[in-house]
């Protein structure tokens, strides 16, 4: 069901997910070709706000930092998870992989170096603020307009 608290969550998220995407870009090598990496991550982060954030607000302070916590958690791991699955077809098509049990390991250690790549000091320090920033919004929205 809709509630103020989901559309508030999702759209936190989402421009959470636009701008931590947007700090990730330079730490990719220059001949990177981006395409959808932007929308694709926007639409990871309303999809985050909405089912896993919006339903759990309503429940106090603590409570809601928990939950920008658990949405912040959720979207880098959708995200990275979206991305290197993406990297993995691109390679696939280009005949990279033997069989289908080769692409499907290729995620994971695709994913894994993602992460260590994504694991700096600005951009945990974008999603704190992004978790404080989306969990008392969304509380305040679900305090607000129940």
């Amino acid at each position: 069901m809709p509630t103020a608290a989901r559309l508030m969550a999702a759209f936190c998220v989402a421009i959470t997910a636009y701008f931590i995407s947007l700090m990730v870009m330079p730490l990719m090598p220059e001949s990177t070709d981006f395409g959808y990496f932007i929308p694709v991550n926007i639409c990871i982060g309303l999809g985050v706000g909405w089912i896993a954030m919006g339903r759990r607000a309503g429940r106090g302070t603590t409570a809601a930092i928990n939950n920008g916590l658990t949405g912040m958690f959720l979207l880098m791991l959708w995200g990275i998870g979206v991305q290197a699955i993406n990297e993995m077809v691109r390679l696939a098509m280009r005949n990279r992989y033997d069989g289908p049990f080769e692409a499907v390991v290729e995620i994971f250690k695709i994913g894994a170096e993602y992460a260590v790549l994504v694991a700096t000091v600005p951009i945990g320090l974008g999603l704190l603020v992004g978790t404080v920033f989306c969990g008392l919004m969304t509380e305040f929205a679900a305090n607000r307009w129940p």
